[in-house]
């Protein structure tokens, strides 16, 4: 393995590492040292993959939404109509956000508030983040539209955006109230913006 191969493996551990700290406790409260010794790599190192703690948040924000928009990609692609497709994403959703495992909560909902007044390049990547999520189901809407399965109004994009910004929201109240009832509202929210009967 050259050096660049393993700089950039020590980082990506170091990103995976530090995601379930920043998930519990935010950005701000986490350390440098308390991620460096998460990950076992000397306390000194830090610069020498990242460098500032801005930049580090930064390339932690851009890793969690490529792997969350992989993921968004795959569950979009799989067999059934446009509709049904959406279904399965947004009850994954729900799955991601109501188990006890911390690693499939949302990192927009736990950070954006708090990094979008602390650093303009970390604002930037959750922006860049959310408009991949938000494109994507402006497309399957689109589709849904294409193959018969939705009758939502003719702008996918400000539907998606609602959408988006519906799920957002239940995911922080359902963490305030450490209930799931928020997501189930969202869930039978969306079905209605849709046009989706309850068992569609």
């Amino acid at each position: 393995m050259n050096a660049t191969a393993a700089v950039t493996d020590v980082r990506q551990h170091i990103l995976e590492v530090a995601k379930p700290l920043l998930l519990r406790k935010g950005f701000t409260a986490v350390g440098l040292a308390e991620v460096l010794a998460a990950a076992q790599v000397p306390k000194g190192s830090f610069y020498h993959y990242f460098g500032s703690k801005e930049a580090f948040g930064e390339a932690v924000l851009e890793a969690y939404f490529a792997d969350y928009l992989a993921r968004m990609d795959a569950l979009l692609a799989q067999p059934g109509t446009a509709a049904q497709r959406l279904m399965v994403y947004f009850q994954d959703w729900i799955d991601s956000q109501t188990g006890d495992e911390a690693q499939g909560r949302c990192l927009a909902v736990k950070l954006g508030a708090e990094v979008s007044d602390l650093s303009e390049s970390m604002r930037a990547a959750l922006e860049r983040g959310t408009r991949g999520v938000i494109e994507r189901l402006a497309r399957c809407i689109d589709a849904g539209r294409a193959d018969g399965s939705l009758s939502a109004a003719p702008d996918a994009q400000a539907v998606a955006a609602a959408l988006y910004q519906t799920w957002l929201g239940a995911s922080l109240l359902a963490k305030i109230a450490r209930h799931r009832a928020p997501l189930d509202t969202a869930m039978a929210s969306t079905r209605q913006l849709l046009g989706l009967a309850h068992d569609a």
